[in-house]
Protein backbone atom coordinates (compact mmCIF):
# COMPACT_ATOMS: atom_id res chain seq x y z
CA UNK A 1 0.00 0.00 0.00
CA UNK A 2 0.73 3.50 -0.64
CA UNK A 3 -0.21 6.90 0.72
CA UNK A 4 -0.80 9.94 0.07
CA UNK A 5 -1.88 12.99 2.53
CA UNK A 6 -2.71 15.95 0.85
CA UNK A 7 -5.29 18.95 1.43
CA UNK A 8 -3.09 21.55 3.70
CA UNK A 9 -5.65 22.58 6.89
CA UNK A 10 -8.54 19.92 5.83
CA UNK A 11 -6.40 17.38 4.71
CA UNK A 12 -7.40 13.80 3.02
CA UNK A 13 -5.31 10.73 2.64
CA UNK A 14 -5.30 8.96 -0.58
CA UNK A 15 -4.53 5.20 -0.21
CA UNK A 16 -3.25 3.27 -3.56
CA UNK A 17 -3.78 -0.30 -3.00
CA UNK A 18 -2.84 -3.77 -4.93
CA UNK A 19 -5.15 -7.01 -5.39
CA UNK A 20 -6.75 -8.26 -2.19
CA UNK A 21 -5.20 -5.13 0.21
CA UNK A 22 -7.31 -4.32 2.65
CA UNK A 23 -8.53 -1.22 4.68
CA UNK A 24 -11.28 -0.22 7.14
CA UNK A 25 -12.74 3.19 8.41
CA UNK A 26 -15.20 3.95 10.74
CA UNK A 27 -19.05 4.31 9.38
CA UNK A 28 -19.24 7.12 7.18
CA UNK A 29 -15.14 8.45 6.86
CA UNK A 30 -14.96 7.09 3.04
CA UNK A 31 -14.43 10.71 0.68
CA UNK A 32 -13.99 8.99 -2.72
CA UNK A 33 -12.78 5.83 -3.96
CA UNK A 34 -12.10 4.21 -8.06
CA UNK A 35 -14.02 1.34 -9.03
CA UNK A 36 -12.43 -2.11 -7.97
CA UNK A 37 -13.40 -2.11 -4.11
CA UNK A 38 -15.35 -4.53 -2.44
CA UNK A 39 -17.18 -3.02 0.69
CA UNK A 40 -18.42 -4.77 3.60
CA UNK A 41 -19.67 -3.51 6.50
CA UNK A 42 -19.52 -5.13 10.37
CA UNK A 43 -18.88 -4.69 14.26
CA UNK A 44 -15.20 -5.92 13.24
CA UNK A 45 -14.83 -8.31 16.40
CA UNK A 46 -18.39 -8.90 17.46
CA UNK A 47 -20.88 -7.15 19.43
CA UNK A 48 -18.91 -6.25 22.67
CA UNK A 49 -15.93 -5.01 20.37
CA UNK A 50 -17.79 -2.21 18.38
CA UNK A 51 -19.67 -1.34 21.58
CA UNK A 52 -16.18 -0.19 23.77
CA UNK A 53 -15.21 1.18 20.23
CA UNK A 54 -18.09 3.33 20.84
CA UNK A 55 -17.26 4.78 24.49
CA UNK A 56 -13.43 5.24 22.02
CA UNK A 57 -15.35 7.90 20.29
CA UNK A 58 -15.59 5.64 16.66
CA UNK A 59 -18.86 3.94 15.47
CA UNK A 60 -19.92 0.43 16.25
CA UNK A 61 -19.59 -0.11 12.66
CA UNK A 62 -16.39 -0.76 10.44
CA UNK A 63 -16.36 -0.49 6.92
CA UNK A 64 -13.79 -2.73 5.10
CA UNK A 65 -12.57 -1.89 1.95
CA UNK A 66 -10.81 -5.01 -0.35
CA UNK A 67 -9.22 -3.57 -3.47
CA UNK A 68 -10.32 -6.67 -6.74
CA UNK A 69 -7.65 -5.29 -9.07
CA UNK A 70 -4.18 -3.39 -9.09
CA UNK A 71 -3.52 0.67 -7.94
CA UNK A 72 -7.10 0.87 -6.92
CA UNK A 73 -7.46 4.35 -4.70
CA UNK A 74 -9.50 5.15 -2.42
CA UNK A 75 -9.46 8.79 0.15
CA UNK A 76 -10.59 9.06 3.40
CA UNK A 77 -10.75 13.03 4.86
CA UNK A 78 -10.62 14.48 8.13
CA UNK A 79 -13.96 15.62 9.89
CA UNK A 80 -12.10 18.84 11.45
CA UNK A 81 -9.59 21.46 10.52
CA UNK A 82 -6.31 19.93 11.09
CA UNK A 83 -3.68 17.19 10.24
CA UNK A 84 -3.61 13.61 9.39
CA UNK A 85 -0.59 11.43 10.89
CA UNK A 86 0.66 8.40 9.80
CA UNK A 87 1.79 5.92 12.12
CA UNK A 88 3.69 2.54 10.88
CA UNK A 89 1.92 -0.21 13.46
CA UNK A 90 4.33 -2.65 14.47
CA UNK A 91 6.68 -3.52 17.32
CA UNK A 92 5.58 -0.32 18.73
CA UNK A 93 1.94 0.06 20.35
CA UNK A 94 0.32 3.92 20.31
CA UNK A 95 -2.04 5.35 22.40
CA UNK A 96 -4.53 8.07 20.80
CA UNK A 97 -6.98 10.41 21.85
CA UNK A 98 -10.81 9.36 21.86
CA UNK A 99 -12.25 9.70 18.09
CA UNK A 100 -8.77 9.79 16.44
CA UNK A 101 -8.77 6.86 14.13
CA UNK A 102 -9.63 7.39 10.72
CA UNK A 103 -8.73 4.41 9.27
CA UNK A 104 -6.09 1.45 8.92
CA UNK A 105 -4.78 -1.51 6.71
CA UNK A 106 -6.53 -4.47 8.06
CA UNK A 107 -4.07 -5.95 9.82
CA UNK A 108 -4.19 -2.79 12.61
CA UNK A 109 -6.25 -3.35 15.59
CA UNK A 110 -7.72 -0.54 17.35
CA UNK A 111 -9.39 -1.13 20.81
CA UNK A 112 -10.49 1.68 23.53
CA UNK A 113 -8.34 1.27 26.77
CA UNK A 114 -9.17 2.77 30.10
CA UNK A 115 -6.51 4.97 31.73
CA UNK A 116 -4.83 3.89 34.78
CA UNK A 117 -4.98 6.83 36.81
CA UNK A 118 -8.34 7.75 38.01
CA UNK A 119 -7.46 11.67 37.94
CA UNK A 120 -5.79 11.44 34.52
CA UNK A 121 -9.33 9.73 33.16
CA UNK A 122 -11.60 12.22 35.29
CA UNK A 123 -9.59 15.17 34.43
CA UNK A 124 -7.13 14.50 31.74
CA UNK A 125 -9.68 16.02 28.80
CA UNK A 126 -10.37 12.89 26.76
CA UNK A 127 -12.25 11.39 29.88
CA UNK A 128 -11.46 7.87 30.94
CA UNK A 129 -11.12 6.21 27.64
CA UNK A 130 -8.54 6.59 24.84
CA UNK A 131 -7.91 4.34 22.14
CA UNK A 132 -4.77 1.77 21.86
CA UNK A 133 -3.58 0.93 18.18
CA UNK A 134 -1.58 -2.58 17.98
CA UNK A 135 -0.72 -4.60 15.58
CA UNK A 136 0.65 -4.46 12.11
CA UNK A 137 0.47 -1.84 9.12
CA UNK A 138 -0.03 1.53 8.61
CA UNK A 139 -2.54 3.64 10.53
CA UNK A 140 -4.00 7.03 9.89
CA UNK A 141 -5.13 9.42 12.77
CA UNK A 142 -6.74 13.01 12.87
CA UNK A 143 -5.15 15.59 14.55
CA UNK A 144 -6.98 19.04 15.42
CA UNK A 145 -4.91 22.11 14.43
CA UNK A 146 -1.18 21.64 14.01
CA UNK A 147 0.60 18.90 15.01
CA UNK A 148 4.26 18.81 16.84
CA UNK A 149 6.36 15.37 17.24
CA UNK A 150 8.42 15.29 20.67
CA UNK A 151 10.92 12.60 21.64
CA UNK A 152 11.17 12.29 25.17
CA UNK A 153 14.11 10.87 27.05
CA UNK A 154 13.77 8.49 29.62
CA UNK A 155 11.85 10.34 32.51
CA UNK A 156 12.22 13.76 30.78
CA UNK A 157 8.83 15.41 31.34
CA UNK A 158 6.41 17.64 29.03
CA UNK A 159 3.02 19.70 30.82
CA UNK A 160 -0.04 19.93 28.42
CA UNK A 161 -3.14 21.63 28.47
CA UNK A 162 -6.12 19.87 28.88
CA UNK A 163 -7.12 18.56 25.33
CA UNK A 164 -3.78 18.94 23.35
CA UNK A 165 -2.88 15.59 23.78
CA UNK A 166 -3.09 13.99 20.38
CA UNK A 167 -1.27 10.76 20.50
CA UNK A 168 1.64 8.91 22.54
CA UNK A 169 3.93 5.76 22.50
CA UNK A 170 2.58 3.10 24.85
CA UNK A 171 6.06 3.61 26.66
CA UNK A 172 5.16 7.40 27.48
CA UNK A 173 3.51 7.59 31.00
CA UNK A 174 0.67 9.61 31.47
CA UNK A 175 -0.50 10.91 34.87
CA UNK A 176 -2.45 14.58 35.79
CA UNK A 177 -0.47 17.66 37.84
CA UNK A 178 -2.85 20.23 39.65
CA UNK A 179 -1.94 23.83 38.69
CA UNK A 180 -0.47 25.00 41.71
CA UNK A 181 -1.34 28.95 43.70
CA UNK A 182 -5.11 30.06 43.78
CA UNK A 183 -5.13 33.03 41.77
CA UNK A 184 -3.13 30.48 38.82
CA UNK A 185 -6.17 28.21 39.34
CA UNK A 186 -8.95 31.04 39.61
CA UNK A 187 -7.65 33.63 36.86
CA UNK A 188 -5.11 31.44 35.02
CA UNK A 189 -7.37 30.62 32.15
CA UNK A 190 -5.73 27.16 31.85
CA UNK A 191 -7.82 25.20 33.65
CA UNK A 192 -7.29 23.43 37.21
CA UNK A 193 -4.91 20.36 35.85
CA UNK A 194 -2.24 19.52 33.63
CA UNK A 195 -1.50 16.66 31.57
CA UNK A 196 2.19 15.28 32.40
CA UNK A 197 3.51 12.95 29.66
CA UNK A 198 7.04 11.23 30.48
CA UNK A 199 9.36 9.53 28.54
CA UNK A 200 10.70 7.76 27.26
CA UNK A 201 8.79 7.60 23.57
CA UNK A 202 7.14 9.79 21.05
CA UNK A 203 4.38 11.89 22.22
CA UNK A 204 2.72 14.24 19.28
CA UNK A 205 0.50 17.17 20.28
CA UNK A 206 -2.38 19.59 18.78
CA UNK A 207 -2.86 23.06 18.74
CA UNK A 208 -6.29 22.59 19.31
CA UNK A 209 -9.02 20.59 20.50
CA UNK A 210 -12.64 19.99 19.39
CA UNK A 211 -14.44 20.89 23.14
CA UNK A 212 -11.91 24.17 22.61
CA UNK A 213 -13.06 25.29 18.77
CA UNK A 214 -16.54 24.70 20.25
CA UNK A 215 -16.86 26.98 22.73
CA UNK A 216 -14.98 29.69 20.73
CA UNK A 217 -17.78 29.53 17.89
CA UNK A 218 -20.62 29.26 20.44
CA UNK A 219 -21.40 33.01 20.71
CA UNK A 220 -21.98 33.29 17.36
CA UNK A 221 -24.52 30.70 16.99
CA UNK A 222 -27.65 31.68 17.26
CA UNK A 223 -29.65 32.23 20.69
CA UNK A 224 -32.63 29.53 20.65
CA UNK A 225 -35.83 30.84 21.80
CA UNK A 226 -38.67 28.15 23.23
CA UNK A 227 -42.38 28.56 22.50
CA UNK A 228 -44.44 27.45 19.29
CA UNK A 229 -44.64 29.94 16.03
Amino acid sequence: MQYDIFGGVLPAVELTLNRNECVYTQSGGLAWMTDGFKMETNTRGGFLKGLTRVFAGDSMFMATYAAERDAAKITFSSSMPGAILALEIGEKQYIAQKGAFLCAEHGVDIKAVFTKSFGAGLFGGEGFVLQELSGNGMAFLEIDGSLKELELADGEQIKVDTGNVAAFESSVGYSIETVKGFKNIMFGGEGLFLTVLTGPGKVWLQTMSVPDFANKLRPYFPAQTSGSN
